[in-house]
């Protein structure tokens, strides 16, 4: 039985270097779990960050609060939704809304 599970959230990327072994067995760990190695990672140190007692009690301190950012977090770019395109009417066919108005 798998000690983590998966579910999905907002995520950021970020680049972080492993070990090769510690590597090959996140890959190998997605596989056991039918889960991504980005989810493994992510889950697997929300694990270890909820069961260390002593990490627990640093973060309720001002030291934690002041923690500079290390962690090479990756800037998505921000891709602008389509505007929407107008309808063409088909050839020869006129809409509901064009017939009325030329009627009136």
């Amino acid at each position: 039985m798998p000690l983590i599970e998966v579910t999905t959230n907002r995520q950021i990327s970020a680049s972080i270097r492993l070990e090769e072994v510690t590597a090959t067995q996140v890959d190998q760990y997605a596989a056991f779990i039918k889960a991504s190695p980005d989810d493994v990672v992510d889950k697997a140190l929300g694990y270890v960050f909820s069961k260390d007692r002593d990490f627990q009690d640093f973060l309720r301190t001002d030291a934690a609060r002041s923690v500079p950012s290390l962690l090479r977090v990756r800037k998505t770019p921000v891709v602008p939704e389509p505007s929407p395109t107008p309808k063409k009417p088909v050839s020869g066919v006129e809409s509901n809304e064009s017939a009325a108005v030329r009627k009136a």
